[in-house]
């Protein structure tokens, strides 16, 4: 590790060392990294400690953003600027240096991604627009195209600008997995900050790296979304939200296709229920 300062790149691992150690070696030793590992794996601390990073074990599985926190805390202040980084993604060392380029290069940037691809190569998208009971009625009726491109990034790859992490301060912890990094973006330009995506920039996000049960991801996926809408719109704001996100799902499910209905049919099981109740029902044995 050749501990260049200004930039220190922060991996919140849950078990996966294969995936962390691609992720670790992509980074070329180019950058010092601290690994928060939540599944206090020896596998893990191994693989942290070969590639030269700092191995933090929290000691039990907080979430996501607690994670986040913990290594903010290891990193230690005045913060530098700080690549979030998934263990299931890959991003080259030189790679980072271009983004932290193009962040400086905007002094009201407080965060930027790179574009985002499967390992087969196809695009994922990283743009969304932050989530709001408006949107959500938009998609319901099927005007979503009017609704806004931009809003924030997503954080599989993530560098976060040390004079807005000072400003605005670590992540929300009620944020279990899902959504934080939606929160803190929002924030973020609440208080006059910008997000700037590179899209000649490109990393490898092979995905579903938080859990390898498919409902559990989408019921804490959506237990994230929950989290946000009563966070900035309230109780009512997430009526709102929920009855049109069930409308959604309920006009999907009665679509031809069998699987979109299949898909569908889920989505409004757990809008019915309410999300987070919901994913409350899942056994919690992988949580990210």
């Amino acid at each position: 590790m050749t501990g260049r300062t200004g930039l220190h790149a922060l991996v919140v691992a849950y078990g996966g060392a294969g995936d962390l150690a691609d992720c670790l070696a992509g980074l070329d030793g180019r950058w010092p990294v601290t690994v928060v590992d939540n599944s206090s794996s020896a596998d893990c601390r191994s693989v942290a400690r070969r590639a030269g990073a700092t191995y933090v074990d929290p000691g039990e599985n907080r979430g996501f953003a607690a994670g986040v926190n913990r290594g903010l805390e290891a990193i230690g202040r005045p913060w530098p600027d700080v690549l979030l980084l998934n263990p299931d993604a890959v991003v080259n060392g030189a790679d980072v240096g271009a983004l932290r380029d193009a962040l400086r290069s905007q002094p009201r940037a407080a965060a930027a991604s790179p574009a985002l691809a499967g390992p087969d190569g196809t695009p994922q998208r990283v743009c969304w627009p932050f989530p709001s009971p408006a949107g959500m009625w938009a998609e319901a009726v099927g005007l979503s195209r009017l609704r806004a491109s931009t809003g924030f990034l997503v954080g599989a790859v993530l560098l976060l600008r040390a004079e807005a992490l000072a400003e605005i301060g670590p992540f929300d912890e009620r944020f279990f997995l899902y959504a934080e990094e939606t929160d803190w973006q929002r924030r973020a330009v609440e208080a006059g900050w910008v997000v700037t995506y590179c899209r000649d920039l490109v990393a490898t996000h092979r995905g579903a790296g938080t859990s390898a049960d498919p409902r559990l991801r989408e019921a804490r996926f959506h237990c994230g979304t929950e989290t946000y809408i009563r966070k900035w719109y309230g109780e009512l704001g997430w009526q709102s939200y929920r009855a049109a996100a069930l409308l959604s799902a309920l006009l999907r499910s009665a679509r031809p296709a069998a699987a979109s209905r299949g898909q569908a049919r889920a989505r409004a099981a757990i809008y019915a229920r309410g999300p987070c109740r919901h994913a409350a029902t899942l056994p919690a044995a992988d949580p990210g």
